[in-house]
């Protein structure tokens, strides 16, 4: 199916949650996107055999079941990640990694939780010492300064680039870069010191970062490093909604209807926290997506109306 300019429910997030939100949503006759590509979900290399009525099935037969439903029922899928979320009026506008831009009513945000470290040392002892995992948090404080970018995919990218408003210098240290054309054609472009095919031994620094140290013994001088191992960060995106996060920002808050504070945004499955079960994420994505449709109902309702 090919990708419209416009839909009622946007799904961020192809994992359990985002599946059954999808599915939800589209049987409920409202246009349907999902966002995200399956084989970042964390069940995807999994084996489950605790979830209701089926016993022993892998997570990728799990995922391809799920997907096939959904799009049965009418949902779209995109296998890209979203780089930017804003709001125009009663809209949220999303840019995929290509620059697609897509508009919808409401949002579903079902990407999961996990904040992948590098494991390295010096990454845990100098955390908010010149380490950080949010390059949309952190940027201004590492202004005319020398930075590092960590990461493969979009997250990594995406940062790098945003950085160069900020720093002086910026590096990106990347093992295999995995990006879709266009987000390649645009950092060879830019002012950023790409470093392909390495990976960091250590974080150097005693009170704060002064370098990094790379398993070829490169040694890059800087004053912060941005961890970035997965696709771009959608808590700091969510974030830019004003969207609530627990007392310590590693989930999103909703209630029992999986609503956020932010109206029409809904959030389902282990980005609203654990336990980190298939079950619990496919309950919470069954809710957001019946209560999301519902949502969009609503507004072209009164949209009409008016």
């Amino acid at each position: 199916m090919k990708t419209k300019a416009h839909y009622d429910v946007m799904i961020l997030g192809s994992g359990p949650a985002g599946l059954q939100a999808a599915i939800h949503a589209a049987r409920r006759k409202v246009s349907v996107l999902l966002l995200g590509k399956s084989v970042k979900s964390s069940l995807f290399r999994a084996h489950v055999q605790n979830f209701c009525c089926i016993w022993d099935i892998s997570g990728e037969e799990m995922l391809r079941a799920g997907r096939e439903q959904a799009v049965r029922f009418g949902a779209h899928v995109l296998d890209e990640d979203v780089m930017q979320i804003s709001r125009d009026g009663q809209q949220f506008v999303f840019q995929s990694e290509s620059g697609q831009q897509i508009r919808s009513v409401s949002l579903i945000i079902a990407t999961g939780a996990a904040r992948k470290r590098l494991g390295v040392s010096g990454e845990k002892e100098l955390l908010g010492r010149g380490v950080s995992y949010c390059v949309d948090c952190d940027a201004n404080f590492f202004r005319n300064q020398e930075v590092v970018v960590v990461g493969d995919e979009s997250a990594a990218v995406g940062g790098a680039l945003d950085l160069l408003d900020y720093a002086a210098t910026v590096h990106l240290v990347t093992k295999n870069l995995q990006v879709v054309d266009k987000l390649k054609k645009e950092l060879e472009a830019s002012r950023v010191v790409l470093h392909d095919g390495a990976a960091v031994e250590a974080i150097q620094g005693d009170d704060e970062v002064t370098g990094v140290l790379l398993k070829d013994d490169t040694l890059i001088s800087a004053s912060g490093v941005f961890i970035e191992l997965g696709a771009r960060g959608i808590m700091e995106l969510a974030t830019r909604l004003g969207v609530q996060l627990d007392a310590e920002a590693k989930y999103i808050e909703a209630n029992k209807k999986q609503e956020t504070n932010v109206e029409g945004v809904y959030a389902a499955g282990d980005i609203c926290g654990p336990p980190w079960q298939v079950a619990k994420a496919v309950g919470e994505g069954c809710i957001a997506g019946l209560e999301a449709a519902a949502y969009a109902k609503k507004r072209k309702s009164v949209s009409t109306d008016s």
